[in-house]
């Protein structure tokens, strides 16, 4: 068997280069692991009728117009504005931290220059923080680090905020007004009918490209002849853990389906009619053995009489489970140095994604490197690439 770039892994990184690289005239062999594509972006209806992301919600957000108008030729859009709230001592808190968190504490109206004033008071200075416990408690804190961030960070990552990069923590935004929405991009949306119908999309725009699913690309390495070779999985598991294993969190999903009875039968104040909790995603920095529950359906739009929530357990990756997120420690990033040194030495060899550059990625970024890539890849390798819309 003969192509120009082999990919491993369908996912958002695998679709969009193969879409570009396609169009610019390549030949392309997908091939995934898993019986359908989408990697963990992937989302469709449970056997309740109810739209759900399978593998954890994906919120859309970029400042990119460029990457808005190359994903806009496979869907239309619901523009959304994600909103996030934490649940711990018995109560809903608004956040991220902002003003509104600070009144719920104190338990009055109060105005940006109190919280900043009370704030300055909090933080713990630290010159250069070099962790993510320094980022929180010089931006917030003892008593919002200890309320929002501690516990959930240990259940999130299964190390101490201390024992993490200041990059984990940094994503997270403090605002001194009253602004609830967790992303401040100004692109910020769901496909309109479903993540699954875009890469269903992306694939079917790809003259030259095969797909096999249900592969193991390792299966069919020495059987398929081809000029590139993307990997999109583990990096360290592709060169066969020749410097160790890096460190990967996954994620077990548990899923609740309420019945539209049981929704109605909700006190009035509890929740809006037709949702079990107040807002899309609920995060619980509690005891609680779970970080997160998701109700998509409050960003999906969808009507129907019942809906699904899905709650979320972070555990350590391990040979039976698939990897979700890099985990951004000292130790991590000084052994993924020691694999980008011996990727470097394949220049025949790309590495996109998550996992491929162990990166903790969000959905735009995944989707600018894919681009970047196919570029650099129809110059190399003589095809004509295709200007974006």
């Amino acid at each position: 068997m003969k192509t120009d770039i082999l990919i491993a892994g369908a996912g958002l990184s695998g679709l969009v280069i193969a879409e570009r690289l396609s169009a610019a005239g390549a030949r392309c062999l997908l091939v995934e692991k898993r019986g359908e594509i989408g990697g963990n972006c992937l989302d469709g209806y449970d056997e309740h009728g109810v739209l759900v992301h399978r593998y954890g919600p994906h919120y859309f957000r970029t400042n990119s117009s460029r990457i808005v108008r190359y994903l806009s030729r496979f869907t239309e859009w619901k523009r959304r504005e994600f909103k996030i709230l934490s649940r711990t001592e018995g109560r809903y808190w608004s956040f991220p931290v902002n003003l509104t968190t600070f009144e719920q504490m104190i338990g009055r109206e109060s105005s940006a220059a109190e919280f900043e004033a009370w704030l300055s008071q909090q933080r713990i200075p630290f010159k250069d923080p070099g962790c993510s416990e320094q980022v929180i408690l010089s931006r917030l804190g003892r008593d919002f680090y200890e309320r929002f961030f501690l516990n959930y960070t240990r259940k999130q990552w299964g190390r101490e905020p201390s024992e993490l990069d200041p990059s984990v923590c940094r994503r997270i935004p403090v605002r001194m007004g009253r602004e609830e929405r967790c992303f401040s991009e100004r692109f910020q949306a769901i496909p309109s009918e479903g993540y699954h119908t875009l890469f269903r999309r992306m694939y079917e725009a790809m003259e030259r490209t095969e797909l096999m699913l249900g592969t193991d690309y390792r299966e069919i390495l020495g059987k398929v002849s081809h000029r590139h070779f993307v990997v999109t999985g583990p990096v360290d598991e592709f060169f066969d853990y020749r410097h160790g294993r890096l460190p990967y969190r996954t994620i077990r999903f548990e899923r609740e389906h309420v019945s539209g009875d049981s929704l109605k039968a909700r006190l009035p104040e509890s929740c809006r009619e037709g949702f079990w909790q107040p807002a899309v995603q609920v995060n619980y920095p509690g005891e609680e053995p779970f970080t997160r529950c998701v109700e998509i359906k409050h960003i999906t739009g969808q009507r129907c009489e019942g809906t699904t929530l899905v709650r979320e357990y972070p555990e350590e990756h391990g040979p039976e489970t698939d990897p979700y997120y890099p985990v951004p420690s000292p130790e991590s990033c000084i052994l993924h140095r020691r694999y980008a040194e011996t990727a470097s030495q394949h220049p025949n060899i790309t590495f996109l994604g998550r996992l491929g550059t162990y990166r903790y990625l969000n959905m735009d970024q995944t989707v600018a490197f894919a681009l970047q890539a196919a570029d650099i890849l129809a110059r190399r390798l003589g095809f004509s690439p295709l200007p974006l819309p």
